[in-house]
């Protein structure tokens, strides 16, 4: 169980850092317009992300 956390968090750190890595600019373009995004619309943004990450985690665990 804990390996599948630490790699769950490694893939999001690999992640995250390529898109720091790769495109810096496009960062805070994103930024800009999430400040422009009410907070109920992020809060239901990040709550549908959250659910969309757990199902696709229990998918995977599934499979194997």
């Amino acid at each position: 169980m804990i390996e599948t956390i630490i790699l769950a968090i490694g893939l999001v750190l690999i992640v995250e850092g390529l898109v720091y890595a790769l495109a810096p600019s496009l960062i805070e373009q994103m930024l800009a317009a999430l400040r422009d995004i009410p907070p109920e619309a992020r809060r239901l943004m990040g709550l549908l992300a959250m659910v969309i990450g757990l199902v696709l985690v229990w998918i995977a665990k599934a499979a194997l």
